[in-house]
């Protein structure tokens, strides 16, 4: 549908659709009484383009994403999620109440999720008060107290707290929906592993392995939504909707004889040396290092379980394009010039990368 239509393309149109046996002129009836009808014309266009526009997801966000998309096939986005983790007491003695917070050394808080008297070392479990990936921190940094608990006097989480997920992105959701049209599940075939797996907050990605271990066995590999390993918490909570425990008695969306093994990938270190780098007078070993860096970061999550290697052509390439770069003598990628094979149990993850400057 064209947008180009204005009030005097359709009066034009309108006028030249009358006989010329009436006068069209400004001033006379015909002219008016049409110039008003064009610009109620041209409205109605204008919802008419704007519905079409809808009928296309790529041209939708936010709400209205979410709304079509389940609308047509039942595609739920991905909430927020909040992050967890268990806080140790180093110094006191006390009653830890639920709700009572907690702060990291950002200004990150995070509430008790239990009554319980404490003494020295003893944990407690908490979770962060804001949803998202914000909540994830490092271990050893939620030490503060931002109001007096009596008795408590030092805190520290041993472990990072974990599993805050930000809301899907649409980007995302929407990859989600066409694959799910793509690929149609049903009745437990691979599809449907597939889709029950990246249903669950946090998994960015799912393999699925039929028959892996005899009949009625199903193994389904899980990578997060960073596309790196998933984190034992992640791991349980696919295995409880899908089959939990698996026991293969239908508690979960698996039917009834499937017994389902939920794990996660394997991360496969992906190590990059260039060497005899040649660059612009701008561009110094750091820039180019982070560049490249960022560059095939990117490139192994867009490629995370949806081919099995890793191109060392498609590394190269990022390397050459780098800003500053104007050539190079070589290149290897876990010591190889050929592509990385992977398995469907295995997920690339950028591990060193090391620049060579040709001075």
């Amino acid at each position: 549908m064209s947008s180009n239509y204005s009030v005097d393309t359709i009066h034009n149109t309108m006028l030249s659709n009358i006989d010329d046996a009436y006068q069209k002129t400004e001033g006379f009836p015909t002219y008016d009484i049409t110039r008003g009808e064009a610009f109620a014309l041209l409205e109605l266009w204008k919802k008419a383009e704007e519905i079409e526009r809808k009928q296309n997801v790529d041209n939708l966000t936010g709400d209205e994403l979410t709304r079509v998309v389940f609308q047509r096939k039942g595609t739920q986005r991905k909430v927020a999620t909040k992050a967890m983790c268990n806080l140790r007491i180093v110094d006191g003695n006390g009653t830890i109440h639920e709700g009572d917070l907690f702060e990291s050394e950002s200004g990150i808080q995070y509430e008790s999720l239990e009554n319980k008297d404490v003494v020295n070392n003893s944990t407690v479990r908490i979770r962060c008060t804001k949803a998202g990936a914000i909540g994830n921190v490092p271990k050893g940094s939620i030490t503060q107290m931002p109001i007096t608990l009596a008795g408590i006097n030092a805190v520290i989480n041993d472990d990072a707290a974990k599993g805050g997920e930000d809301k899907e992105a649409d980007d995302d959701l929407r990859e989600r929906y066409y694959e799910e049209l793509r690929e149609p599940a049903t009745s437990g075939n691979d599809y449907h592993y597939k889709q029950w797996a990246k249903e669950v907050e946090g998994v960015g990605e799912a393999n699925v392995i039929a028959l892996w271990n005899g009949n009625n066995t199903v193994k389904v590999i899980i990578i997060n939504s960073d596309r790196k390993a998933a984190n034992s918490d992640l791991i349980k909570r696919v295995q409880d909707y899908i089959d939990p425990e698996s026991k293969g008695i239908g508690e979960g969306e698996a039917p009834i004889g499937a017994h389902c093994t939920v794990i996660s990938a394997v991360e496969v270190p992906i190590n990059i040396d260039v060497r005899g780098v040649q660059h612009t007078n701008t561009a110094t070993k750091s820039t180019i290092t982070t560049e490249i860096t960022d560059t095939v970061t990117a490139y192994l999550k867009k490629i995370a379980f949806k081919q099995l290697y890793v191109s060392v052509a498609q590394i190269s390439n990022i390397i050459i394009d780098s800003t500053g770069v104007t050539d190079y003598e070589s290149v290897t990628v876990n010591g190889q010039v050929s592509k990385i094979d992977l398995t469907k149990e295995q997920v690339a993850v950028l591990g060193t990368v090391s620049v060579t400057l040709n001075e």
